[in-house]
């Protein structure tokens, strides 16, 4: 049985795959399990991963049907085998400490949870290089070569997730700043298995961790939290985000925030659910909101106006912290309440 598997899902990135691979192989940990899933993909994503798995025995290949990221995601906890789980998009990849310092903290703490970040500044870089017209592709990140004494990271743990979890950007004046767990990305953490092996993603949505990330943050998970950047997050110059419809992001958005809406409803303490929807729900319910003003037929507007007439009966709009009044009478107008 490995220490971890890291499940990386794969669909048309011939092009950064390799990288992605090696900065999984050439951990400085190794006893991993690399779970690649190729989900259908119609590049020679599936060919390359399985020239890892010839090589390397740690590296195992699933083929499959294009399900999309979810489905992927689902199918590779079918295969994991590790006490620990990550995640890696197949178009980004990781500091060669990752799993050394992960695992180091999660066995110091028995925490369920490990938290790290992504590097700030590779991102950008590449944002402004891009729309510079420069070339992308071979960048390397300023501290991929930074090497951590592990008995010297600062970290914080915690049992109350809440208080350090949220989707707000900015959070100036909150006293743990320092240690809050920005955003609800799932790769930038390190899971126990038990934790989330009986909480699936919710197949065909976008922004799918939301939702997932709401249901783990409800198991009330012990979390080590450090500040290092240990994951490079490549910008999509056009990918599924950037590309889809703007209605189809509106209901992804809405499915995922009736989902977890009807989870916390049943399940959360009522400081659980304040912290959660002043925190998160409020966020996307706003996000959600937002996409209206991009809608350009009735047809669409209808099908908005269904789905936060959906969400109010739902309960979702009950209870609105002061900050969010007036987004509450805008969605009561726009739905003709």
């Amino acid at each position: 049985m490995p220490a971890i598997s890291i499940i990386i899902p794969m669909y048309n990135v011939e092009k950064y795959l390799r990288r992605c691979l090696d900065s999984v192989k050439n951990q400085t940990f190794s006893d991993f399990q690399a779970i690649c899933v190729d989900d259908g993909s119609p590049d020679n994503s599936g060919k390359i991963a399985e020239e890892y798995a010839k090589k390397d025995k740690r590296f195992i290949v699933i083929h499959k049907e294009n399900g999309g990221l979810s489905d992927a995601r689902n199918v590779g906890m079918k295969y994991a085998k590790g006490e620990y789980i990550m995640y890696l998009d197949s178009d980004d990849f990781i500091h060669p400490q990752t799993m050394e310092i992960a695992y180091a903290m999660a066995i110091r703490d028995e925490s369920d949870i490990v938290s790290f970040t992504y590097d700030r500044i590779y991102r950008p870089r590449l944002m402004v290089m891009h729309k510079l017209g420069m070339n992308t592709d071979d960048i390397r990140p300023w501290r991929i070569g930074k090497k951590y004494d592990v008995k010297k990271i600062k970290s914080r743990t915690t049992d109350n997730v809440f208080e350090y979890a949220t989707e707000r950007a900015h959070n100036a004046g909150n006293k743990n700043r320092r240690w809050l767990i920005k955003h609800c990305q799932v790769w930038k953490n390190m899971y126990r298995k038990s934790l989330i092996e009986n909480t699936p993603f919710i197949k065909g949505i976008l922004f799918e961790d939301f939702p997932w990330w709401s249901a783990i943050m409800l198991k009330a998970p012990r979390v080590t939290i450090i500040n290092l950047p240990l994951y490079y997050y490549l910008p999509n110059f056009g990918g599924i985000v950037l590309s889809a419809k703007q209605l189809r992001i509106m209901q992804s958005l809405c499915t995922g925030i009736s989902n977890a809406y009807s989870l916390y409803k049943k399940s959360a303490s009522d400081y659980q659910m304040k912290m959660w929807q002043e925190k998160f729900m409020w966020l996307f319910v706003n996000w959600a909101y937002r996409k209206i003003k991009y809608l350009k037929t009735a047809q669409e507007l209808d099908t908005a106006r269904d789905e936060f007439v959906r969400m109010n009966k739902m309960g979702v709009f009950d209870s609105v912290p002061d900050e969010w009044y007036g987004l509450r009478e805008k969605i009561y107008k726009f739905i003709g309440l």
